[in-house]
């Protein structure tokens, strides 16, 4: 049994994480303010901790407390598109909060840093699909807060030995996910607006390119990747080989959810049009990992969606840029 700290354990993935952590026989403490997660997405078994990865001092006495010998850092507001407008919100939560656990974890002796990144990091790259020797060049202030931490982990383990493990996954959904946010997780919000009786709405012609990743597919490898010393400073994509079309993904949602798909377009905003990555390296290193189609992560969704209800879609209040936001977002 190891101590483990999850952040951001209350939310989608990470609550996932901590209970696959749980059944692998770890002690586990979630830190989560609930700015997107919920209490009831902890697991049992966790300790939870609600507070700020922006509170230096209680980061501290966590550490001092409870001697973490990992830490799974996934405390983000992880919307790309939005980020463009809300900069400084995005690198105080995304850059300056990783920093604190980062300089904890130097403190403290933790054996390796695990950091969930993203595909973002990548940008409009003319290389499809991804690979991690694929250039970053983030086109957007998630991307670039979450290549600096991918950085800052590089520099760490060259000054102060502290190990790190990497994942950059990409357009995960599944249960547990927080359909109610309008600013990111397609699948979610497509869902969502199907619950409402509304049309699902797709910016621009609907003819990005993404690749969907079930949640269970992600996890698994993620929480074993501590016991698998060649994983050790390493950057790894993960997620769903196959890419499809947002058109495609609104009929595959609509087909899980029993209704004929209804679609309203509306004008393109600024984004990355085709965006898939390979996974060679993470299957070389960690063998076969679960690949769940399409259909059936949806239909395994679309069912848990459908015992918990749609929920309302908070709008952001702290934009700081209002010059090019979209429209539709104001709506």
């Amino acid at each position: 049994m190891s101590r483990i700290l999850v952040t951001g354990g209350a939310g989608f993935i990470g609550s996932h994480l901590a209970e696959e952590l749980i059944c692998n026989g770890h002690e586990v403490t979630v830190l989560d303010d609930l700015s997107g997660g919920f209490v009831d997405n902890v697991p049992a078994g966790a300790r939870f901790v609600q507070g700020s990865i922006l509170d230096v001092d209680l980061i501290n006495r966590l550490f001092a407390e409870h001697e973490f010998e990992y830490v799974y850092h996934l405390a983000a507001y992880a919307a790309e598109g939005l980020s463009h407008f809300i900069k400084r919100f995005n690198y105080n939560n995304n850059l300056i909060g990783s920093v604190n656990l980062i300089n904890a974890a130097v403190n403290h002796e933790t054996r390796c840093f695990v950091f969930t990144s993203s595909i973002a990091v990548y940008g409009a790259s003319p290389e499809l699909p991804m690979t991690e020797q694929t250039p970053p060049h983030p086109e957007d202030s998630y991307g670039i807060a979450k290549l600096a931490v991918e950085q800052e982990l590089a520099i760490c383990k060259e000054m102060f030995d502290l190990n790190f493990i990497i994942f950059r996954p990409h357009n995960v959904y599944g249960e547990k996910q927080n359909i109610g946010d309008k600013y990111r997780n397609v699948v979610g919000i497509f869902m969502n607006q199907i619950l409402q009786g509304k049309p699902m709405t797709v910016f621009g012609d609907g003819n990005q390119t993404r690749a969907f990743s079930y949640i269970g597919d992600i996890t698994p490898v993620m929480a074993r990747a501590i016991e698998t010393p060649d994983a050790y400073n390493q950057i790894f994509n993960i997620g769903a080989d196959q890419p499809y079309s947002v058109n495609e993904l609104a009929e595959a949602v609509a087909s899980a959810m029993g209704v004929e798909a209804n679609i309203v377009h509306l004008p393109a905003r600024n984004e990355v049009i085709n965006a898939y990555s390979s996974h060679e390296k993470v299957y070389r290193i960690f063998g076969e990992t679960p690949r769940t189609s399409l259909q059936d992560g949806l239909a395994r969704m679309a069912k848990w969606v459908k015992q918990h209800g749609a929920r309302q879609s908070k709008k952001f209040d702290e934009i700081e840029v209002a010059k090019n936001f979209p429209l539709a977002w104001l709506t």
